[in-house]
């Protein structure tokens, strides 16, 4: 048990701050790579429709991701407690939503677990590519463990762990299989302008245009090739695209952690305040 367990007694929630997540999502990085998943995602044209048919998600861009980083930190840095009701939360509305084939007419759940598959998968992935591309070091062992930690995210929202990838030669398997069912349909071309070109305040334009571009691009550079190729955008060279991460990176955790987790909603903080200090994330914890 960790020592920062043993001096609190307080619950250290599903990972604990001896987990390969609990330090990696305190990097700067999950926010590009947060983008990144977006891109994937949208790719599935039965998964994206669960989106575009069910939310005004142009109107609450921002509401939307803040939503989704409220949820990531909650099941990170929650407590246990917190981290089942925000699951339970989830596979409620889930269950509620269908989306429609407009070829075929076919009406289905949006919790059906082949989606919920391939979004969990899309954004695993997503997260751990960027943060190992742009400079988070990590071993194949621990990047292995990364992945078969969130087979408990994966429960959360309505998945079998046992069936989900537990490291990463199940996830590129999982992602070979799943090849032949990706195509940039309507609904991928709407999200790609979207994260493009977010509908924003008139007089924030100009920094859109300046910094969240560089970002969504930053995003797609990362993309597997054949995303790009899908898209019909292409990217750049992989060895450029890798010098554009770190460069990326490097500057985002130049930042003092300290400011970076004032933002809201200030999970890690709140996570130090409740287990102490010791669980502070760091990326030189992992391999001890």
């Amino acid at each position: 048990m960790a020592e920062t367990e043993r001096t609190t007694g307080a619950d250290p929630g599903l990972f604990g701050p001896q987990s390969v997540t609990w330090q990696l999502h305190g990097d700067p990085m999950m926010w590009i790579a947060g983008i990144r998943a977006l891109y994937l995602q949208a790719l599935h044209p039965r998964a994206v429709r669960g989106v575009t048919q069910n939310s005004d998600f142009r109107h609450d861009a921002w509401g939307r991701l803040m939503r989704t980083a409220h949820f990531v930190g909650t099941t990170t840095y929650g407590t246990t407690e917190a981290a089942e009701r925000a699951g339970a939360r989830v596979r409620k509305i889930h269950r509620k939503l269908t989306a429609t084939d407009p070829a075929t007419g076919e009406r289905y759940g949006v919790d059906e677990p082949a989606l919920l598959m391939w979004v969990h998968c899309a954004e695993i992935d997503s997260y751990l590519h960027v943060a190992r591309r742009s400079g988070f070091r990590l071993t194949d062992a621990e990047a292995d463990r990364y992945i078969a930690e969130h087979r408990q995210s994966a429960r959360l929202v309505g998945l079998d762990p046992d069936a989900v990838p537990g490291d990463r030669a199940e996830m590129a398997a999982y992602f070979e299989k799943v090849r032949p069912d990706l195509a940039a349909g309507p609904e991928a071309r709407e999200v790609d302008d979207f994260l493009l070109r977010p509908p924003t305040h008139p007089l924030l334009i100009p920094a859109r245009e300046v910094l969240w571009r560089r970002v969504a691009h930053l995003a797609y550079a990362s993309l597997p090739p054949y995303a790009h190729e899908l898209y019909g955008r292409p990217g750049p060279a992989p060895a450029t695209a890798t010098r554009q991460l770190r460069l990326a990176g490097l500057l985002l955790r130049r930042i003092p952690a300290r400011v970076r987790w004032q933002l809201p909603p200030k999970h890690i903080l709140r996570a130090m305040a409740r287990l102490g200090p010791d669980a502070r994330p760091a990326p030189y914890k992992l391999g001890r």
